[in-house]
């Protein structure tokens, strides 16, 4: 058994090498200091060093908090408790909510997705799903249209608006 996992053990290392994937490199031509090693993959564009982003990195990363969208959406929906907010993938949903003032098994589940950074109705999509349980607690999901769709979007665009003109 050892034999016969040496032999593939060398097979794997010669199909390795003569694929390219294995690439043979002579260590007398590499820097010897971390220094040198970092200054060398500096010049080949494998590292970041301190003076390219003192003159301006080419990066367009924005803060959460300097997106008015962003920010409406989540002072609108503070009242919920919210299960995903990942910024960086435009998405915000909230878990199941049920009124207090509710006692007829139904909850709702409100998901936004940030589709340009943009004030404008096309910036924003408001899914709302509703969960109706009977009383043996099996539940049905459906997807509605209705009216608070409508209106949270109504309501994020004016308080983004509103926040805009604030910081400028």
């Amino acid at each position: 058994m050892q034999k016969k996992f040496n032999l593939f053990l060398v097979f794997l290392l010669i199909s390795l090498n003569s694929c390219g994937i294995y690439k043979y490199t002579d260590q007398r031509n590499q820097p010897s200091s971390g220094l040198e090693k970092a200054r060398k993959n500096i010049e080949e564009g494998k590292g970041i060093g301190i003076k390219g982003l003192i003159r301006g990195g080419k990066t367009t990363y924005e803060f959460s908090t300097s997106n008015p969208m962003w920010r409406a959406s989540l002072e609108l929906l503070d009242f919920l408790p919210l299960s995903t907010v990942d910024y960086s993938g435009g998405l915000i949903i909230s878990d199941w909510y049920s009124d207090s003032n509710n006692f007829s098994n139904e909850s709702i589940k409100i998901t936004l997705r940030f589709l340009s950074n943009e004030i404008s109705s096309n910036s924003l999509k408001i899914i709302v799903h509703q969960k109706i349980c009977d009383k043996n607690n099996i539940c049905k999901t459906n997807l509605i249209e209705s009216k608070i769709a409508e209106e949270l979007a109504r309501s994020i665009l004016t308080k983004a608006a509103t926040l805009e003109k604030q910081t400028k």
